[in-house]
């Protein structure tokens, strides 16, 4: 498998932009399914995330293909296969984004029960709740949920969970609403930029939605969608993750292609960690606090603090002058990788649902295992503040989420490089 090697203590500094929205992407692809026609799709990141559905999506009679300007081009050929392959969905779960647009295309759909990041229970209930109020008929058996509905029907459906609104459920019960008969309204939707790009491109379609982006989603079906092209939204996830990258090594950076109106909450915090920013329309520079401030900080549902950029902020923590405390209440058990920090030096401690991070003087290089998608830009961040080396392992969680991190990098000055996993087994990395 896979490593990177960091020779740490470089401030990073220069201009580099940032990639298209993986979260936005995913389940913009299970959406062709719904389309009677081709679909194009600008500025798709080149992840393993992106190559493993488009996989998926073949196997599903959709024809998927990239070309060299980043866009992919996607069209239903077969809409009589409706088994998704188990093996595809294990490795990710917006995978299971493709349930929704099956069942409302084509009647019927089985589909493994999802995978991706171990960060904590994640349950999918909220998603067959919603599809059965549009009328499926729902059964799990045997590691698959078996659904068939002649045609889905318009209905109130609540999906407000535990820990807040569920994404994917959200993006799988609207996708499948826009073509049962009637009105369906959605309560306790999820409201992140992701959704709205999602709901935009259904609308694109031919689609008929009314309030994305609010706690509150109408859909009026229709009864047949056409092809699009769109664009999809700038990664508010690898933006903070190179502002963390910025912040932790002491450097500045320039992000083009920002998303900034989807990331005050990050920003926010960075700046009470005394970075300074200037932000412009699609433009954002970091320069990092000479002393970095500690913070308290909680993770929550959009527009709150994203628990995707939880793990960052703790890294760039752990140089904090003083005592930090994060929590995460959107996934409460997403802590894998605090261990792994403490082996580069941080000084971490753990209670339920959250950790107390006192600043260290200086990170050591170290090797660490990376433990999900997350996780492991921490790691990477915490290897470019440490002194010596820095081996992160099981990279291959980071190119499910980040298109080419290291090269950015590198670009902006950093000293990183890639082991392929026969040289890395050499050196006795595994």
């Amino acid at each position: 498998m896979d490593a990177l090697r960091i020779k740490g203590g470089i401030p990073l500094s220069g201009r580099v932009a940032v990639s298209g929205s993986k979260n936005a992407a995913l389940p913009m692809m299970a959406a062709a399914i719904l389309s009677d026609g081709p679909v194009t799709l600008d500025g798709v990141p080149d992840l393993l995330d992106v190559q493993t559905l488009s996989s998926l999506l073949s196997r599903l009679g959709v024809a998927v293909r990239r070309d060299g300007a980043g866009s992919v081009h996607l069209e239903n050929i077969d809409p009589a296969l409706i088994r998704a392959d188990r093996r595809l969905v294990a490795r990710m779960r917006a995978s299971f984004c493709v349930l929704g647009p099956l069942l409302a295309r084509r009647r019927r759909a089985v589909v493994p029960l999802p995978g991706g990041c171990a960060i904590g229970e994640r349950p999918i209930d909220l998603h067959l709740h919603g599809l059965t109020a549009l009328g499926a008929d729902i059964r799990v058996r045997r590691g698959y949920v078996i659904a068939r509905a002649r045609r889905l029907v318009g209905a109130k459906v609540n999906l407000l969970g535990p820990h807040g609104p569920t994404v994917t459920g959200t993006a799988n019960v609207m996708s499948a609403a826009t073509l049962a008969r009637g009105v369906t309204t959605i309560t306790g939707a999820a409201i992140e930029p992701e959704i709205v790009d999602l709901a935009n491109l259904l609308v694109s379609f031919g689609a008929r939605i009314a309030g994305q982006g609010t706690s509150t989603i109408e859909i009026h079906g229709v009864d047949q969608l056409g092809g699009a092209r769109y664009r999809i939204i700038p990664d508010r996830i690898e933006a903070a993750t190179l502002m963390c990258a910025a912040a932790i090594t002491g450097g500045s950076v320039t992000l083009r292609n920002a998303p900034t109106e989807h990331m005050q909450a990050v920003l926010a915090v960075l700046e009470s960690m005394g970075c300074m920013l200037d932000i412009q329309e699609r433009e954002i520079t970091l320069r990092a606090a000479d002393v970095t401030r500690p913070i308290r900080i909680t993770a929550l549902p959009y527009p709150g603090i994203p628990t995707d950029v939880q793990s960052q902020l703790t890294a760039v923590a752990t140089l904090a002058a003083g005592c930090s405390r994060i929590e995460d209440r959107v996934f409460p058990d997403r802590f894998h990788h605090l261990r792994e920090l403490v082996r580069l030096g941080a000084d971490i401690r753990r209670a339920p649902g959250r950790a107390s991070v006192r600043g260290v003087m200086q990170l050591t290089g170290a090797t660490a295992t990376a433990t999900d998608l997350r996780a492991s830009a921490a790691l990477v961040l915490a290897g470019l503040a440490a002194d010596g080396e820095t081996i992160v392992r099981r990279i291959r969680h980071l190119d499910r989420g980040y298109e080419r991190l290291e090269e950015k990098l590198a670009s902006l000055g950093a000293r990183i490089e890639r082991m392929k996993a026969r040289n890395a087994a050499a050196v006795g990395v595994r």
